[in-house]
C-alpha cells in the first residue's frame, strides 16, 4: 500500500509502522481471522481497515479520535498475521502505533485511573495477590459496584492458592544435561502458581536446573500493548538486566503472552542501546511446550506413566503461541505422547478466547461474546479435560465454561505432563 508516513519524524519505531503498512496490500484474507469482524462486521474492525485508519492519522488525514474507538477494539491476537498471505507484520504495527498515540490520547478520568491501577498492580505479584485476596470478599458485592469495577472481579477464581516463594535455583534430578531460566510472571503467580511448580517439577525431572533470577519483573507486555512504552521500556530494561548475566540453554516461559512479549523486545528497543542485548535475550525466549516439545521431538524426554483412564483432552490454542510464536505442534505433540490421552481439536480454534492481556477489562462486553463463543465451541466436542498455554486464556475460559455450567478443569499443558509424570492423571 503507499503512503506518506513521515518516517523520519516517527523515529525507528516510524520504520516499523511504514514497513507494516507498505506490506498490506489489501487482499482481504484477514477478514475471517479477526474475531471483532466476525462479531461486527464492520470494516473498520478489521486488521485491514484498521491498517488505513492508522495510515490515514499518521499522515495526518484522520483525527485520531476518529480512528481511536476502532483500534481499542482491536485485541492484539495476530490471528490475521497467521491469514496473511504478504507477511503485513501487523502485531509490530498496531503496538507500535499504540505507544505513538497513548501520549496524544485524552481519556475519561475513570478509564485513565483504572488503566493507571490496572498497569501498576498487574505486574507486582505482592501488589497484584493483597489486591486479588481483598477482591474474594468484594466478589459477592459486585452488582452493587459501579459498572468499571465488575470485570476484574468477575475473573476472579472463587479460591486462591497460596502464593509460592520461589528458590534462586532449583537442582536437576539425575545427570545434569544444563541449566534454564524461568520467567516467573506476575498474576499468574497468584491466580496459578502451580503452572510455575509444574514446570519446575518437569524441567528438573529432565535433567535441568532451574534459575528464577530474583531481579526479573513483568514482561512489559500489557503496558506495551497499551500504548504505555515508557512503563514497558522499564519493565523491558528490568528483565535485560535480571536475565543477561546467566549462561542458560534457554529462557523459559510458561505464558504464551509474556513469551512472546520477551520475543518482541528487539521491536521495542529498536534503534537504542540495548538492542543488541534484546535481540540475544528473544533469541534465548522458549515456550515451555516449545523446549519440551524439542526434546521430545529427538527422544530426550523422559516417559511419562499412562493416564488411568482415556481421557479426551481437548486443546486451546492460545493466539500468542498458535500465531505471534507459530507454535502449534509441540503442545499437541506433547499431549499426544502421553499413553491414554486423545487430543481434541476444537471448532473455530484460531478464534481468539477474548482474553488478550488487558482487552476483558477494556472491553468486557466484546470480551464476552468471544468467551461464550470459545467456551461453547470447546464444549461441543465433549473432552474431559481442557488444555491451554497461557494464563489469561485459562482465566477466561475457566470463568465461561463455569457460567455455562460445566465443571471440566482447565489446566496448563505442563501442569497435565506433571500429573502423569506423577501417576495423576
Amino acid at each position: 500500500m503507499n503512503h506518506e508516513v513521515p518516517v523520519f519524524e516517527l523515529g525507528p519505531q516510524g520504520e516499523v509502522m511504514a514497513h507494516a503498512v507498505e506490506a498490506c496490500v489489501h487482499c482481504g484474507f484477514c477478514l475471517p481471522a479477526c474475531p471483532t469482524y466476525a462479531l461486527l462486521g464492520d470494516e473498520m474492525d478489521s486488521p485491514r481497515g484498521r491498517i488505513v485508519l492508522m495510515k490515514e492519522v499518521l499522515e495526518g488525514d484522520l483525527e485520531l479520535a476518529d480512528a481511536a474507538p476502532h483500534l481499542d477494539r482491536c485485541l492484539g491476537c495476530q490471528g490475521c498475521v497467521t491469514a496473511c498471505p504478504s507477511g503485513v507484520p501487523y502485531g509490530e504495527l498496531i503496538t507500535s502505533f499504540r505507544g505513538w498515540s497513548e501520549p496524544q490520547r485524552q481519556r475519561p478520568v475513570l478509564e485513565e485511573a483504572r488503566r493507571a491501577v490496572v498497569l501498576r498492580v498487574l505486574p507486582s505479584p505482592q501488589v497484584f495477590h493483597a489486591a486479588a485476596t481483598l477482591g474474594q470478599y468484594v466478589k459477592p458485592l459486585s452488582p452493587l459496584l459501579p459498572a468499571p469495577l465488575k470485570p476484574a472481579l468477575d475473573l476472579l477464581p472463587d479460591r486462591l492458592l497460596q502464593r509460592t516463594q520461589w528458590r534462586p535455583l532449583y537442582p536437576a534430578q539425575g545427570q545434569k544435561r544444563g541449566r534454564v531460566a524461568l520467567l516467573a510472571g506476575c498474576a499468574q503467580q497468584t491466580l496459578a502458581p502451580n503452572f510455575n511448580e509444574a514446570t519446575i517439577r518437569v524441567l528438573t525431572l529432565n535433567g535441568f536446573e532451574v534459575a528464577v533470577p530474583a531481579g526479573q519483573g513483568c514482561c512489559g507486555a500489557a503496558a506495551l500493548h497499551t500504548g504505555e512504552r515508557g512503563l514497558a521500556l522499564q519493565q523491558v530494561r528490568r528483565n535485560l538486566q535480571a536475565f543477561g548475566g546467566g549462561e542458560y540453554m534457554a529462557i523459559i516461559s510458561n505464558a504464551a503472552g509474556c513469551g512472546a512479549g520477551l520475543k518482541e523486545y528487539p521491536v521495542v528497543v529498536r534503534g537504542l542501546p540495548e538492542q543488541a542485548q534484546a535481540e540475544a535475550l528473544a533469541a534465548q525466549v522458549q515456550d515451555v511446550s516449545e523446549f519440551l516439545g524439542g526434546l521430545l521431538s529427538r527422544g530426550e524426554l523422559r516417559p511419562t506413566l499412562p493416564a488411568a483412564r482415556p481421557l479426551r483432552v481437548a486443546y486451546h490454542d492460545a493466539c500468542h503461541l498458535a500465531h505471534a510464536q507459530g507454535i502449534r505442534r509441540a503442545p499437541r505433540e506433547l499431549l499426544s505422547w502421553i499413553d491414554g490421552v486423545e487430543v481434541l481439536e476444537v471448532p473455530h480454534g484460531d478464534l481468539c478466547c477474548g482474553s488478550a492481556g488487558t482487552y476483558n477489562i477494556e472491553q468486557p462486553e466484546l470480551a464476552g461474546q468471544l468467551g461464550r463463543l470459545k467456551a461453547g465451541h470447546i464444549l461441543s466436542v465433549q473432552p474431559d479435560l481442557i488444555a491451554s498455554g497461557n494464563i489469561g486464556c485459562h482465566t477466561q475460559i475457566s470463568t465461561h465454561i463455569r457460567r455455562q455450567g460445566s465443571g471440566v478443569p482447565v489446566l496448563h499443558t505442563v501442569e497435565i505432563l506433571d500429573l502423569a509424570y506423577r501417576g495423576e492423571l
